[in-house]
């Protein structure tokens, strides 16, 4: 019994150059490349996006420890989040203490307000 069927591709439209598809990478690479040197040193007129109304700074909203509950439920038990070799298992653990979970909290906050993006 035949259990896999052949898949037709979808329908997609060559990139032509100078009237002549590009179909190889060789020819792809000098029509992309080509194209971006046309361009770079053209003048741009940026005026139009002074017609577009800025929107104001919209304040973060603090992270909660239910968040930070909720992001790590799914997280396996076995896997590390990052170099220190701490897994998400003893994450879960301090999260059932309410002073090390909202240390954990006001970090994260922390992190946000200063706008520190930890590795």
């Amino acid at each position: 019994m035949n259990w896999i069927k052949k898949k037709n591709l979808p329908a997609i439209k060559a990139i032509y150059h100078e009237g002549q598809p590009c179909n190889n990478l060789t020819i792809l690479w000098n029509t992309l490349y080509s194209s971006y040197n046309l361009a770079e040193n053209r003048p741009t007129n940026t005026r139009f996006l002074e017609g577009i109304n800025q929107c104001s700074n919209i304040d973060w909203l603090p992270f909660t420890g239910q968040e930070f509950i909720d992001a790590i439920t799914k997280c396996s038990n076995s896997s590390a989040p990052g170099l220190d070799h701490v897994t998400w298992k003893h994450l879960k653990s301090l999260t059932l203490d309410k002073i090390c979970l909202s240390r954990i909290v006001n970090i994260a906050n922390a992190c946000i307000t200063v706008e520190y993006w930890p590795n």
